[in-house]
């Protein structure tokens, strides 16, 4: 029988599409026993593999660790690199373009090629890239590796093929850029400098050509050397040695004279005329101290010497200020004449550059803006206005403002959501930016034919909430909520506050949100859910506070000396709300401090409030200390408008909240809501002597944002150890944990006690929905995005005569750490392939210190087979009894996701009811039938009863998602109440009414008969069942080496699918109802929490998440989308005539040096230069011309429109070699009638008539 079940699993597993069965998998809790056959369903499934393509769409935010920064002047579009190899190009909104180096090497440098489209990177890994920007996704065209030296600067003249680059030596190579080779002329250190000179002039920190003069090229050595190299006559023109070491250096556009920055903080200015010593030595921040000597000053890294036609020039420099002035921030220092402006920034300054009107350094520069790239941030700078204001920043580059600690991504939704939320926006936006346009305005977007209205949400750690609109690939700020106004501010040194050590405790955990009903639900770090509702008007109002007690300790046996027992949790009468101000005193039970008791973790504002229009506080839900511990985190919630009710869980039970009535309907600890259908044996725990008082501990917030050294990871435990296979040093390694417990030695031998050394510890953890694992070690720590991993007080060992005696904390309570924050977890995790499931079990016990058993295991009765590793450490063969699994009863069961809905509660009902879904870490489905009063009047008086839990399913694993299916396979909505707002005047003709739109499952069921399927995906696997009969219908096993963290029932393409994420870096589609797989592509590999706390999928066949601390991540798996991305991207390259130069005049041409008659082809070419060693560079083909034309010519920008654009920008020039032709004709035609006229008039004068 075994046999035959897990053979009709597989058939059942890989069944085809279209046409579906309904073969029954066996009754819900995995006997052996038949279910009754259900009705046959027709299904007719559309979705197939070519409906699916995963490619990255456009990445959001601000660059992380930005490291250099490139503007081109005609183009006007800005790159900015990073440190992981990264590059931003942005222009005009909408044109936003990242690209990555395959070598994730940092970027040193970056030079576009200006009005070409094409940019040069150079990277740490001493590599030149030539990227094309003339396609919607930029394409690497040439490479050059350098082998024997390290590159330091680079610098390509305008409208030059020859890029000049420095290196660490001291040398100066030059590359050609059409063909990315070296040229066999090299600038030599030894050759630049005198032979005289007996030390190494330092890496070249400069290069640039002569305004006057494009033949001479000035080198800057790091020393303090400066040479100016002929060119043409291969010999220094002049060196200059200096004391300091140069930073930068800055030509006067004449051409006449530089200015230099120094590392002691001061600015020389050196006119050509006399380079033996500066005509100008200024330290603009250095003041003459009393004993009249300077005082020292920082480096001025760069300085930029722009000249005005109307006006003094502009130095324009960062850093010089001095040392004595702690705690100062850094500054950008604009001189104009007399006049000094220091801008301090909130970051330290990575570059920043001048943009100015001509791209001709010979020219009067004009210089109208300063870009200015911060560590954080990216500001522009106005420079035609004497206060200098700053631009409003277009790009969403404040996402990181507080870390992100939480995502939500909503498509389709109801299209008058994103106007309302900007109207309200937009009342609070910052003013006294400049008035002028946003000068970085490249590029060409258009918005595409495939839009519609999506919201992106995040959560962050200083309790703020952001609403963005993310329609068309863009990311716009919407609006934004601050929670934290819903709480008094805590003073420090009283009460709990003196505890709030750290400064996150209003940190969003998750967040629910209804676009229908606008109604919005938070969870927070400190066990708090609040509760908002929109209006478009103010209000005074008052929050209602409702504390729960939910701290459930079923399996605490107290011994009979304290003559009390713990009751799990207190009766549903007893749950009334409490005021918010009503804390009940504690017994000190016999502690010298008392045990805090029935005590929310925040104050919430007892006071009328004015609240502004938007999202408004209504209602706010906190679970209260027990007996000195602090309240377990939220792991799930729900919230139904419809319903008006509000449910959550965490690992010790689950709470229902009717909103409307603000009261607490039900409060069990999630083995209660079993009853007699508990499908576990609990074993019974020894009993304790006395209740450890854990007092000392405190809530804790996130982390800060940014990760260094000493604040990579920060926890409260211990320095994670390798788990080893012998049992006794497991033994040890625990003895040595925080969380310690000791079994008597009679345990381990209990054939019904959880073999793995997982069961040894407390279960502390909510949810195993986010975890990272690794075979044998950690090399770091993390937490999980749904609840926070717990710290236990020193471990406690009495020995009585009756041998050791179970010791241990409450179940799972850790004092409130310092939390993660998503932006701030990075750890590199790879996944078990081979290991099995026990070492991820090992592994939770040791990065969490919880034992959290998934019940992973078929619930059939068919044998499980464990790898030989496993079998040797546990020492143990896990009984299978029929649909039953012992486990220990110190084990948590968390509520790990919660769906209210329409459904059949039991298998006698014959019409759908509202139902509360529970899935729990144990891989058990719970329903739990409503009556909810349908008439207005008897809903606000009348209570809600919730009866007995139903049905009970079973899967492998923590349960993840649910989703509703009716027999048509159409996608089952939850019903939900139209938005009206309550703050609105009254109208007496219309008096208000709650307005419900239900979606029935029998609705669309007069062909099919009742009933609806619902879907089910957990950690492992996925199943469909059949409701009301609850017959398992389709199986699939999703992952066997990994689990799932992300899992939801999504719409693409018209129909409907399953999106899973697992951790091994695979994204999955499965068909629905049928589940079969569609895609699994091997994306991303899960190197630290950041992504499984961000990542999420939405409708449309889209997913984001947080690929860095600052940056959001968008990827499509749609092949439509695929298809339609080329239309929606921007054009980076538009044609655009390059702006000529000025006529400089016969004078200045005659007196100012020849310096149109450079020819760089006839010095640098392979005819006059030779050719490069071919040790010293390699040149490597880019990927361009194979993988990026493919993606061009499947576009709008493919051959075709390249050669229309080549042909277009052709005829231009030809139009243009026209016009001078026809002006030069012209001009000679006036000359020689002129000429004409003087030879007559002069034809008849003898010579000294003259």
């Amino acid at each position: 029988m075994k046999k035959f079940r897990k053979v009709l699993d597989g058939l059942t597993t890989s069944s085809p599409g279209g046409t579906i069965g309904s073969p029954s998998c066996g009754s819900a809790a995995g006997t052996p026993t038949a279910a009754p056959t259900p009705k046959e369903i027709d299904v007719q499934e559309t979705l197939v593999s070519e409906n699916f393509q995963l490619c990255k769409t456009v990445r959001h935010g601000f660059p992380y660790q930005p490291t250099a920064l490139a503007f081109d002047p005609v183009q006007k579009i800005l790159a900015i690199g990073s440190r992981s190899g990264g590059v931003r190009i942005l222009g005009r909104p909408g044109v936003d373009c990242y690209c990555q180096h395959e070598s994730g090497a940092a970027v040193l440098q970056l030079q576009f090629l200006i009005n070409e489209g094409a940019l040069v990177t150079a990277c740490a890994d001493d590599t030149l890239h030539l990227w094309n920007l003339r396609q919607r996704r930029p394409a690497v065209l040439h490479s050059l590796k350098f082998n024997r030296e390290r590159i330091t600067f680079c610098h390509l003249p305008f409208q030059s093929k020859w890029l000049y680059v420095g290196t660490e030596r001291g040398n100066t190579h030059i590359v050609n850029i059409e063909s990315f080779v070296l040229s066999g002329y090299v600038i030599m250190w030894n050759k630049a400098i005198e032979l005289s000179t007996k030390t190494h002039p330092g890496p070249v920190v400069h290069l640039s050509d002569s305004p006057k003069d494009e033949g001479k090229l000035l080198i800057g050595f790091e020393s303090g050397t400066i040479v100016q190299w002929d060119l043409r006559g291969k010999k220094a023109d002049f060196r200059i040695y200096y004391d300091e070491a140069i930073h930068s250096v800055s030509w006067h556009h004449e051409g006449k004279q530089f200015m230099c920055s120094h590392s002691d903080g001061s600015l020389t200015m050196w006119n050509l005329r006399n380079t033996t010593k500066p005509f100008q030595v200024t330290f603009p921040h250095g003041k003459i101290q009393k004993d009249g000597r300077k005082e020292s000053c920082k480096p001025i890294l760069k300085v930029e010497y722009k000249t005005s036609r109307n006006s003094e020039p502009f130095i324009i420099f960062s850093g010089g200020l001095s040392y004595d002035k702690a705690g100062r921030r850094p500054a950008l220092t604009i001189m104009h004449g007399k006049a000094i402006t220091v801008l301090e920034m909130d970051y330290p300054i990575v570059e920043f550059m001048a943009l100015c009107e001509t791209p001709y350094n010979n020219e009067v520069q004009e210089p109208y803006a300063v870009v200015v790239l911060l560590e954080k941030d990216l500001i522009v700078v106005d420079l035609t206005q004497s206060n200098f204001p700053v631009f409003e920043n277009p790009y969403p580059m404040d996402i990181h403002e507080s870390p992100v600690t939480c995502t939500a991504y909503f498509a389709e939704c109801p299209p008058d959501i994103i106007p309302i939320l900007y109207s309200i926006g937009a009342k609070h936006k910052k003013t006294g930016y400049s008035q002028k346009e946003w000068p970085v305005s490249g590029g060409t977007w258009t918005l595409g034919s495939h839009t519609y209205p999506e919201i992106i949400i995040t959560g962050h750690a200083d309790g703020s909430i952001k609403f963005w609109d993310a329609s068309a690939i863009t990311l716009q700020m919407l609006y934004k909520v601050k929670t934290s106004k819903v709480f008094e501010k805590p003073k420090p040194g009283e009460g709990r506050a003196a505890e709030l050590v750290e400064e996150d405790p209003f940190a969003i955990q998750m967040v629910s949100w209804c676009p229908q009903s606008r109604i919005f639900c938070v969870v927070g770090i400190s066990a708090h859910i609040i509760l908002y509702r929109f209006s478009k008007y103010d209000a005074n109002t008052q929050i209602v506070s409702l504390e729960v007690r939910l701290q459930c300790e079923s399996e605490d046996v107290i011994t009979p000396s304290e003559n009390e027992n713990n009751p799990c949790f207190s009766e549903p009468g007893s749950h009334s709300p409490q005021p918010h101000h009503q804390h009940p005193a504690s017994p000190s039970s016999g502690t010298p401090e008392g045990i805090k008791d029935s005590i929310p973790c925040l104050k919430v504002k007892d006071r009328m409030v004015r609240v502004p229009p938007g999202y408004q506080a209504e209602l706010v839900i906190q679970l209260l200390w027990v007996d000195g511990e602090p309240p377990q985190q939220i792991t799930s919630l729900d919230i139904n408008s419809a319903y008006g009710l509000l449910a959550f869980g965490n690992c010790n039970g689950l709470a229902v909240v009717d909103y409307l009535q603000k009261t607490i309907l039900l409060c069990m600890s999630t083995l209660d809501l079993y009853g007699a259908a508990d499908p576990y044996q609990r074993l019974t725990r020894s009993p304790r002597r006395n209740r450890q008082s854990t007092s000392e501990f405190c809530m804790r917030g996130l982390s800060n944002f940014y990760s260094d050294s000493k604040k990579r990871i920060r926890t409260s435990y211990q320095s994670l150890t390798e788990l080893s296979d012998n049992q006794q040093s497991i033994d040890m390694e625990r003895s040595k944990s925080p969380t310690s417990v000791h079994y008597p030695t009679s345990l381990h031998n209990d054939p019904r006690v959880l073999p793995e050394p997982v069961a040894s510890l407390r279960a502390s953890h909510c949810s195993p929905v986010f975890y990272l694992l690794d075979n044998d070690h950690v090399n770091g720590h993390c937490t999980s995005p749904t609840s926070q991993p717990c710290s236990a007080g020193k471990p406690r060992v009495p020995m009585g005569p009756e041998g050791p005696r179970l010791t241990r904390r409450g179940p799972g309570r850790p004092p409130f750490r310092k939390a993660q924050s998503a932006a701030c977890m990075e750890i590199s995790l790879p996944v078990s392939h081979t290991e099995g499931y026990a070492s991820r079990r090992a592994m939770l016990q040791q990065l969490h210190g919880v034992t959290m058993y998934s019940h992973d295991e078929h619930h059939t009765s068919a044998p499980y087979c464990w790898s030989e590793r496993e079998s040797r450490e546990n020492s143990f063969s896990r009984s299978r009894s029929s649909s039953v699994s012992s486990i220990d009863r110190d084990t948590k069961e968390a509520i790990t996701t919660l769906q209210l809905g329409e459904s059949y509660g039991r298998k006698s009902d014959a019409v759908p009811t509202p139902c509360l879904w529970v899935g729990t870490s144990l891989g058990v489905v719970l329903l739990i039938p409503m009556s909810i009063p349908t008439d207005q009047e008897e809903r606000m008086e009348e209570p809600v009863t919730i009866g007995p839990s139903g049905a009970i399913l079973m899967l492998k694993g923590s349960v993840l998602r649910f989703g509703f299916l009716d027999c048509m396979g159409a996608l089952i909505q939850s019903p939900y109440e139209v938005w009206r707002d309550a703050n609105a005047p009254e109208d007496p003709d219309r008096p208000r009414k709650r307005k419900l739109v239900h979606f029935s499952p029998s609705s669309s069921q007069d062909t099919c008969g009742e009933g609806h399927l619902a879907v089910v995906c957990s950690e492992r696997q996925a199943k469909v069942f059949l409701m009301p009969s609850q017959s398992c219908l389709f199986v699939h096993n999703i992952t066997e080496s990994s689990f799932v963290l992300r899992a939801d029932v999504v719409s693409v393409c018209n129909s409907v699918c399953l999106a899973c994420f697992c951790a091994n870096g695979h994204v999955m589609t499965l068909s629905l109802p049928s589940l079969r797989p569609l895609m699994d592509i091997n994306y991303l590999p899960l190197t630290d929490m950041r992504i499984a706390r961000t990542f999420c999928f939405t409708n449309g066949g889209q997913a984001l998440y947080l690929s860095s601390p600052t940056e959001i991540q968008r990827i499509t798996y749609s092949q439509e989308m695929c298809d339609n991305l080329q239309e929606m991207l921007g054009e980076l390259f538009t044609p655009i005539e390059t702006p000529e130069a000025q006529n400089r005049g016969f004078l200045k041409g005659f007196f100012g040096g020849n310096a149109n008659t450079f020819d760089r082809e006839e010095l640098f070419g392979e005819a006059a230069a030779g050719k490069a060693s071919r040790s010293l560079a390699q040149h490597i083909p880019g990927q361009a011309g194979v993988e990026g034309m493919k993606v061009a010519a499947s576009g709008v920008v493919g051959d075709l429109a390249r050669a229309r654009i080549a042909l277009d920008e052709r005829g231009q020039r030809l139009g243009e070699l026209e016009e001078r032709t026809a002006l030069m004709m012209t001009s000679a035609e006036t000359f020689s009638k002129h000429a004409h006229e003087l030879m007559l008039k002069c034809k008849d004068k003898k010579w000294y008539q003259f």
